[in-house]
């Protein structure tokens, strides 16, 4: 009943991941609470949805956070940073999906679904994570992706080393990044010139690990940012990983290439146990292989194993996965702040 009890802010609410925040709070354990969406001037005004509910976005300004008790920033990098300070004074637990926040003092990188896999095969000390702290950064949705997997497969089976090649789709860089794709695609089938502002490359009908000097969609940021908040929500439990991101000429999705190695002798069906239950769908080697298409829209991780083989006194596995970045991006943050929650047990709207 305390959920009844939340003011939540959402801004950015007419980006890609804000809107699909706002239709995955409707249907989260908060959806009891009192939501306001909130955009820079040129979105003030629009009409959107939260849940059944047609709700107007308002203007942001610096009395907005007024009584909030939760604030997720999912617009640009450069509102959360002008913003989020007028969230925390206002008392606001602030959950981030622009990244802004990384490196801030006291702001981790979280992903509660990998905390609760590692909390629950870890020796019971009575030991929790410190959510003491004004705001998180939500982890990444690929790096929640091979941490996540990587976690199930440590709970049941000793992991030796894992490496992954990551498919980064276009609506990981905004709206422009996936104008850029579609005009790109319409130029080549018409033989006219590319637009390259985004991309500085041709990446309709091409997969590259690298774009020109001059773009704005950044993979090497992409890149770091996936390794460095896998190790983060690991907490140093799991393999180092080995990674790749490449740019696909896909607007939505990610798929990733997993090669995982346990220790000593194991079967293709111990490793879909291990990955078996919540926040995965294994799909059989009969059937269709997942793919971001067959993932969009998907809440779980679609997966598929494949036996490699193995090298010296160990069995190594490929894992074939797809998620829906936008969705798997809001469901963590609603983690986020479910996890919060148990420092709110109470809101401030009466």
């Amino acid at each position: 009943m305390a959920h009844e009890m939340y003011r939540i802010g959402i801004v950015g609410a007419s980006s890609l991941v804000g809107k699909e925040l706002s239709d995955e709070l409707a249907e989260s354990l908060l959806a009891a609470s009192s939501f306001v969406l909130l955009d820079d001037e040129d979105a003030a005004g629009q009409i959107t949805a939260t849940g059944d509910e047609a709700t107007f976005i308002q203007r942001l300004e610096a009395s907005s956070f007024d009584r909030m008790d939760f604030v997720f920033f999912a617009g640009s990098a450069e509102v959360t940073k002008a913003h989020w300070q007028n969230a925390r004074q206002a008392g606001a637990s602030i959950v981030d999906l622009t990244y802004a926040l990384e490196g801030e003092k006291e702001v981790p990188a979280r992903a509660p679904w990998v905390t609760e896999i590692s909390l629950s095969s870890a020796p019971q000390d009575g030991s929790e994570p410190n959510l003491n702290t004004p705001a998180v950064v939500a982890a990444h949705p690929a790096a929640l992706m091979l941490a996540l997997a990587a976690a199930r497969l440590q709970s049941k089976l000793p992991l030796r080393s894992m490496a992954a090649t990551v498919m980064q789709p276009a609506s990981e860089g905004g709206p422009l990044a996936m104008d850029e794709l579609h005009q790109q695609t319409v130029n080549l089938l018409s033989f006219q010139t590319l637009p390259r502002e985004q991309y500085d490359a041709q990446v309709a009908f091409n997969l590259l690990p690298s774009l020109g000097e001059a773009a704005k969609v950044k993979l090497g940021v992409a890149e770091n940012r996936i390794r460095e908040h896998y190790a983060a929500i690991s907490g140093g439990s799991l393999p180092l990983l080995a990674l790749q991101v490449v740019q696909a000429p896909v607007f939505h999705g990610y798929v990733a290439s997993m090669l995982v190695e346990v220790a000593g002798s194991a079967t293709v069906e111990q490793v879909e146990a291990a990955l078996a239950g919540g926040h995965f769908d294994l799909v059989s080697g009969e059937s269709d292989p997942p793919s971001n298409l067959s993932a969009a829209g998907q809440e779980d991780i679609m997966v598929r194993v494949r036996e490699e083989a193995g090298g010296n006194g160990s069995s190594r596995f490929w894992l074939w996965l797809a998620a829906d970045n936008l969705k798997l991006a809001a469901l963590n943050a609603i983690a986020c702040a479910t996890e919060l929650s148990r420092f709110r047990p109470m809101g401030k709207v009466q």
